[in-house]
């Protein structure tokens, strides 16, 4: 792999992390794994994104459900995965580590949910199909973050991440295309592209099986494993409960994308044709700075890069709320929005991976996930519920209010900064 290792001159290790140092002139900062994992999100979110781009205008105009029908739906197309993170993740974790096999499952079941959207048409079926999907996007998040962890040194770990979900928003910036040239050129376009979907989405499945590694493939000693009775009895670090609760207060306060995107819709009168291309901005932006965010926050340390994205997606909100309707105006705010994601994303990851031992990897993973997921389910019900109250402006205000104040608290809650040069100490006391 890309690690060399060297056993044979450097000391016992101390830390939680395997005992690999890179060789000069041999390490590259990205392996080949979170390529091979990069490729397949790429996949999966053409596919995905295809759903996510045209499911809000599907639901509200095609079925005629109301905002808080909607804000139910949409809370469990993004929220219902935090019931199963942290079965992926101590599954994936059991028996000599089984993240690979429970990533694939995890992808094979949001693939076979994509036809059956086919077949849905009331709101009960579609929330089912949609619980699915999640589950099995739930089941496969925290085992992938951790082959990409695992595969990575210390020192490079957010420039990995930042690889990763630049790859994988590559796939959601293609996927709203795909979707749009599709409603174009067929009739029943909905159907046209649940079908393509579903397509796309088992392509992905078969590069995960063929081209990732079992365990991320990374070269390295592998530290004693703790018995069962270890695994659960070992309280989490400080440091992941910190990490954990600032995730959950920041995710109480973040609005879905589909709620931006309807708003966004509705301030400036975006045709309904057009609107599976709003995604396409965050996308994009995502894409372009993901990798420098990541390698910043090996840089300067997680926190400061974690902390401003929210700031961004703050004026995003701001400008949402002004009444300015510029034709900057949807740029600019896309452009915040994809900013928020590629600071927050990957760089959230990195930051936890550096405080779970690599035995506990998936399952420490899952728990910063599962809380955040939790969050923004609760946000997407609440915001859904003020908006059919008060309006979209009244509720909008409201989520800025409190992403305020999430925003301090996590500022005092987050744990000490810890760049990546100084990981490998932080580990050591994990």
């Amino acid at each position: 792999m890309y690690v060399a290792d060297s056993r044979a001159t450097s000391p016992a290790p101390t830390s939680a992390e395997p005992a690999v140092r890179p060789s000069a002139g041999r390490r590259r900062a990205v392996g080949s794994t979170v390529f091979a994992l990069g490729a397949v999100s790429l996949i999966t979110d053409v596919s995905s994104e295809m759903v996510t781009a045209v499911l809000p205008l599907y639901l509200v105009a095609g079925l005629g459900l109301s905002p808080m029908g909607f804000g139910l739906l949409d809370g469990v197309y993004n929220g219902f995965s935090a019931l199963v993170r942290l079965i992926g993740g101590r599954f994936a974790d059991s028996g000599g580590g089984r993240h690979k096999t429970v990533a694939v499952l995890g992808y094979g079941l949001s693939a076979l949910c994509k036809p059956l959207l086919l077949v849905a048409g009331s709101l009960p079926l579609i929330g089912a199909v949609l619980a699915a999907d999640r589950t099995g996007k739930g089941l496969r998040t925290a085992p992938r973050d951790a082959l990409i962890s695992l595969s990575s040194t210390p020192e490079a770990r957010g420039r990995a991440f930042g690889v990763h979900r630049a790859m994988d928003t590559a796939g959601a910036l293609l996927g709203p295309l795909v979707a749009f040239v599709i409603l174009r050129a067929t009739v029943d376009g909905y159907d046209a592209v649940f079908t393509v979907s579903f397509c796309v989405a088992a392509l992905g499945v078969l590069v995960l099986v063929l081209f990732v590694p079992r365990n991320g493939g990374a070269a390295r000693r592998e530290p004693p494993r703790p018995t069962p009775a270890r695994r659960r009895t070992t309280p989490p670090s400080r440091a992941l409960i910190r990490i954990t609760a600032c995730a959950t207060l920041l995710g109480l306060a973040t609005v879905s994308d589909a709620f931006v995107y309807l708003v966004l819709q509705r301030q400036l009168g975006v045709p309904e044709q057009w609107f599976a291309l709003l995604p396409l901005g965050t996308a994009a932006a995502f894409l372009l700075l993901a990798a420098p965010l990541g390698r910043l926050s090996d840089r300067v340390g997680a926190w400061p890069v974690f902390l401003g994205g929210h700031v961004a997606l703050l004026a995003a909100y701001g400008l949402l709320l002004t009444h300015a309707r510029t034709p900057a105006l949807p740029c600019v705010v896309l452009l915040l929005h994809g900013t928020f994601y590629a600071a927050t994303d990957g760089v959230l990851m990195a930051a936890a991976s550096a405080t779970v031992p690599e035995e506990r990897r998936s399952s420490g993973l899952a728990v910063v996930q599962t809380g955040q997921a939790a969050a923004r389910f609760g946000c997407s019900l609440g915001f859904g519920a003020a908006w059919t109250a008060w309006g979209d402006r009244t509720a909008l205000s409201v989520a800025a209010a409190l992403l305020v104040a999430a925003a301090t608290a996590a500022l005092l809650l987050r744990p000490v900064r810890t760049p990546a040069r100084q990981t490998q100490q932080t580990e050591a006391t994990a």
